[in-house]
């Protein structure tokens, strides 16, 4: 997982609430557990007109001009701003990979799925909360200016415009170490590997029928 300290980039914005992780990558989608490969069919049944599946080429199908990230000011977009209860529905971590694989480092909203939210730690996307009225005045900002861009600096938990206003938002500080060193599961576990070598060896030596 790579770390992430502070990241600059474009806002996408998804100005509706209650988006489920159906809608984020549906369900013919899920066959795979690699976590790339799933960004062509983020948002599927929204981006384009005509029904996908996984070996269908999406380069054939028809996009939904209306769609927002179909729109050409948003399609290098890595931060998405979205409203309240974002990624409910299943616990697909799915829909944290296509996110992440379409582009999306940052999802700001008032609320998360409490699933999503733990999913995205764990994949090294950050989910970050913010009041109604400060997500209201990001969507103000975003839709009265071309190429907004937002600034999020994990490190001392400031989300910045770019006039210099800033937000502060909370984490909690073990995701936060995580996210800023760069630590999914697996990599914390493996912080201890000599232990780990050592415990398995004098185990084995008591118990050697167990090898």
């Amino acid at each position: 997982m790579q770390k992430f300290e502070k990241f600059s980039g474009i806002v996408a914005p998804m100005d509706r609430a209650n988006v489920d992780t159906d809608a984020i990558i549906p369900k013919q989608y899920l066959k795979s557990i690699k976590r790339s490969g799933f960004g062509p069919n983020l948002f599927d049944d929204w981006r384009y007109l005509d029904p996908g599946a996984p070996d269908i080429d999406n380069k054939t199908r028809r996009e939904n001009p209306d769609f927002v990230l179909n729109d050409a000011r948003y399609r290098k977009a890595q931060i998405l701003l979205a409203r309240e209860n974002f990624g409910c529905g299943s616990s697909r971590e799915h829909a944290v990979w296509a996110l992440e694989d379409f582009g999306f480092k940052v999802v700001i909203a008032p609320s998360f799925a409490d699933i999503f939210y733990n999913n995205s730690f764990k994949s090294g996307l950050l989910p970050i909360v913010l009041s109604h009225d400060q997500v209201d005045q990001l969507f103000t900002e975003l839709f009265d200016q071309e190429n907004y861009q937002l600034t999020v600096d994990l490190q001392n938990q400031l989300v910045s415009n770019a006039t210099g206003s800033q937000m502060s938002f909370d984490i909690d500080e073990f995701r936060k170490y995580c996210l800023l060193n760069g630590l999914d599961d697996i990599g914390l576990t493996l912080q201890h590997a000599e232990q780990i070598k050592s415990f398995e060896q004098q185990y084995y030596q008591q118990s050697p029928w167990l090898k």
